[in-house]
């Protein structure tokens, strides 16, 4: 999968401490193979970003948290399990309101400053959470330059909420996840729950939301799709990318060909007005 987004030219691949099965740290020991397997000569050519900020080990100081020892003892096991000398963001993943902020920042900031990361952002903060690290990191002249909210056509907090309109107004990007919400803005649910879904296998936390209320609204977009000649995750996708606030969309995939799909939203990014007004009727 990831030699496939490499090959159809995509160089962001993004990770944290805490992902992967069955360990925490497993998704950057894989990712450290996939590197040694051919992928390390295009380093220089890589956007590498990882994460910090949830439980990770055991004790203290693996806990949730966004203290100077917590995110910097992370990154370097971070880098040792990708065997990399620096990541090219490293983000702040979940807002503590137990650690005073100018803690957090300056963290973030001797990171950056000790080679560790060439940029860093946050994850999971809202727009007054966001205008305050940017007003700390500002100060410190830290290249802060990115927020990775959570959102999709059924998740729209971030417009609610303002943070898209500030990152916009204020040089941020938003690298934004979860944008096919949980696999509902694909194909796999239009006609029922495959066993091998993760809702069919019991692993989503929203499935209790997929009634035929959801299923109609699903599978009216999804006729906006085919019109625009798309699938619905590549319209899914194509319609975060129409925000201009939105920097890049943070895919998951369970097989190769899945990313060949979502790659083909790139192929029909714009929209037309009744088309935006029919997707704004179903999503509101």
């Amino acid at each position: 999968m990831v030699r496939t987004a490499f090959d159809l030219g995509i160089t962001h691949f993004d990770l944290a401490n805490n992902y992967g099965h069955p360990y925490n740290g497993s998704a950057e020991e894989n990712f450290g193979r996939i590197l040694d397997n051919g992928l390390r000569i295009y380093r220089d050519e890589l956007c590498i970003s990882t994460k910090a900020g949830y439980e990770m080990w055991d004790g203290p100081y693996g806990a949730k948290h966004g203290s100077r020892k917590y995110l910097i003892a992370s990154l370097d096991q971070s880098l040792r399990r990708m065997k990399l000398d620096y990541v090219d963001i490293f983000y702040h993943h979940v807002f503590d309101k137990d650690t005073p902020m100018e803690e957090t920042a300056l963290a973030l900031d001797q990171i950056v400053r000790q080679g560790k990361a060439l940029y860093v952002g946050i994850s999971n903060y809202n727009r007054s959470q966001t205008a305050h690290m940017q007003s700390l990191l500002r100060e410190l002249k830290t290249p802060f330059i990115v927020n990775q909210p959570s959102y999709s056509m059924l998740n729209r907090w971030v417009e609610d909420d303002g943070l898209d309109a500030y990152c916009k107004n204020n040089g941020l990007g938003m690298a934004v996840f979860s944008p096919l919400y949980q696999g509902f803005l694909t194909d796999r649910y239009l006609h029922g729950i495959p066993k091998d879904s993760r809702i069919g296998k019991g692993n989503s936390w929203v499935a209790d939301q997929l009634d035929e209320t959801m299923l109609n609204r699903l599978r009216s977009l999804n006729i906006i799709a085919e019109k625009r000649g798309q699938s619905l995750s590549q319209m899914a996708i194509a319609w975060l990318l129409h925000n201009p606030a939105v920097t890049t969309v943070l895919i998951g995939a369970s097989k190769p060909s899945q990313i060949e799909n979502n790659a083909g939203a790139l192929q029909n990014l714009s929209f037309t007005e009744e088309e935006l007004t029919a997707i704004r009727t179903l999503i509101e």
